[in-house]
């Protein structure tokens, strides 16, 4: 796989932290997690990992992540600012013994700044970013999409990017870096090209009132007769003439640039006609930009997803998403196809592989310095 021999150490924290090591797992890198004594609460992210399972309280637990990073290309921090500094685990100590270390810092504002030190969720990364004003329209407030805009697109996936570039890099300088990855930067960046196009025509209006953010009738979603939802995108004329012959509608009537309010108003009606199996197998025969809006629970048996093999069935039989994008040699293997590890289930292996012996690792755990599910079998 594209990343394979290298080594990833994953600090433990909330969502995006561990969907950026599993990114990086799904395409060969070794990640081992590192978590405290007690389980991690909302842990879904750790298959393909190894879990390390460290009090870092304790000096001897700060030396093992000391000697693990040692002999590891990337770290990555999901802490506050300064959490790890405190700790002795700060990016000037661990690149000290190691200068080929890249350091990957992932915090809702960054590690210096006005904000560094608040607290936050996606809500507030995005709504800072600026990107969360233009999710609104007819003046409604702006509606978050989930968590995926600063946690994991803003957050996640560009500090897997800056990872690899840093990689990349790497091969040439022989030097390892800090990258400092605010998820609120990270959002804005994501919507980098909606910054700049705030002057053309399809963002001339409020936000809620343009072509692309609900403010057109052919660029929308509607209801069909058993209760799903069609998508349509019929932006280009062609299109839209045949979105139109789709609906049996006249288009001198029902044409583009007409009142988009009745427009909007007889596409509900005409959609409520018809189910969205039917309206798939009529849009099918068309070329229209219009697809069905599938569902979580089918999204592995829709024709397009199916014929791609887009999606797996995972070890709690949840369907999931086959890593992207694929590649034609160094394929990914999405780590979501194996069972999770259980917690500590790695420790006593890494802390041998680090060079202690089964008495220093009955200690530590004795001492409560480390935790590890096969102190019997020492």
């Amino acid at each position: 796989m594209a990343l394979k021999g290298v080594k990833v150490i994953e600090m433990i924290g909330l969502a995006p932290g561990p969907v950026c090591g599993t990114i990086l797992a799904d395409f060969g890198a070794t990640v081992t997690v590192v978590h405290k004594l007690d389980p991690p609460p909302f842990d879904v992210m750790s298959s393909g990992k190894k879990m390390l399972s460290v009090n870092l309280k304790s000096n001897e637990g700060v030396d093992i992540i000391k000697k693990l990073c040692a002999s590891t290309d990337v770290f990555i921090d999901t802490y506050r600012p300064g959490v790890l500094e405190k700790n002795g685990l700060g990016p000037n100590t661990l690149m000290k013994e190691n200068s080929r270390l890249i350091y990957a810092r992932l915090s809702g504002y960054g590690q210096t700044g006005y904000y560094k030190d608040k607290p936050g969720h996606d809500i507030n990364y995005a709504g800072i970013s600026g990107v969360l004003s233009m999710l609104t329209r007819k003046e409604q407030p702006p509606f978050p999409p989930l968590n995926l805009l600063a946690d994991f697109a803003g957050g996640s996936l560009l500090t897997a990017l800056g990872i690899v570039l840093a990689l990349f890099e790497r091969t040439m300088s022989g030097k390892g870096q800090v990258i400092d990855l605010s998820m609120t930067e990270g959002a804005a960046y994501v919507a980098n090209w909606l910054f700049k196009s705030r002057s053309l025509p399809i963002f001339s209006q409020d936000p809620g009132k343009n072509i692309l953010d609900g403010g057109v009738a052919f660029y929308n979603t509607y209801k069909t007769k058993d209760g799903k939802f069609m998508a349509v995108g019929a932006l280009e004329p062609l299109f839209y003439s045949n979105f139109i012959k789709g609906l049996q509608l006249s288009e001198d009537v029902y044409y583009q640039g007409a009142d988009q309010e009745m427009c909007q108003r007889k596409f509900q009606d005409v959609f409520l006609t018809k189910t969205q199996e039917e309206w798939t197998v009529i849009f099918d025969k068309l070329d229209a930009c219009v697809t069905p809006v599938v569902y979580f629970d089918e999204v592995d048996k829709n024709q397009c997803n199916a014929s791609r093999k887009s999606f797996y069935i995972d070890h709690n039989n949840n369907i999931a998403p086959e890593p992207a994008p694929k590649f034609s040699r160094t394929l990914p293997v999405a780590t979501g196809k194996e069972a999770p590890p259980k917690h500590g289930q790695h420790t006593s292996e890494i802390l041998t592989e680090l060079g202690y012996s089964k008495t220093d690792i009955h200690e530590l755990i004795n001492k409560g310095c480390v935790y590890a599910t096969e102190k019997s079998k020492l």
